[in-house]
């Protein structure tokens, strides 16, 4: 079972630092997004359960922190540990790269990483896979959901439960691209 410290520890970190943040297309914080993911990472390690649930809990939490915040991984990693930074690492895009790249590279890196990383990268998409904002365009949508295959072939080995579960957002999906 992970830690319930190490989960209001994480959780109060990520609600500072997204502090402000909304949810894309939405005036809801962005907290939500991240304790959605985390709340679809402990529902699927309960019923499936990881080596390392704190690591799956606690990487729920802050995935987004070094992406979308001024947050140095290294302060994730004085805070949380080398094996917490090194999965927030993987999570996180690299803006160095062409968007055309960063997926790819993402799951390379995710896939380096412990199955309990995979589990919520699998859980960011499931969650991610809602209705889009009204101003995507139709490219957008299914290029969004191409990318949501990319990821069940790479990860969906790592956890069935959450392998099924995005199967099945992928073609609920669908009805967003008409």
């Amino acid at each position: 079972m992970w830690s319930p410290e190490r989960y209001q520890a994480s959780l109060r970190f990520a609600a500072e630092r997204h502090a402000g943040q909304t949810v894309p297309g939405t005036h809801l914080p962005y907290l939500l997004h991240v304790t959605s993911v985390a709340g679809e990472v402990m529902r699927a390690i309960v019923l499936e359960p990881v080596a390392a649930p704190d690591l799956a809990v606690v990487c729920a939490l802050l995935h987004d922190v070094v992406e979308d915040t001024p947050t140095p991984l290294a302060e994730i990693a004085a805070r949380f540990g080398d094996d917490v930074a090194l999965g927030v690492a993987a999570l996180s895009k690299d803006a160095a790269l062409a968007k055309a790249q960063q997926l790819d590279d993402s799951l390379r890196r995710i896939r380096a990483c412990p199955a309990e990383i995979w589990v919520v990268k699998l859980a960011d998409r499931i969650v991610n896979l809602q209705e889009p904002p009204a101003h995507w365009s139709g490219d957008k949508r299914r290029r969004y959901r191409e990318e949501a295959r990319q990821i069940h072939a790479a990860l969906a080995p790592a956890h069935a439960l959450l392998g099924r579960r995005l199967d099945e957002r992928i073609d609920a999906y669908g009805a967003f691209l008409t």
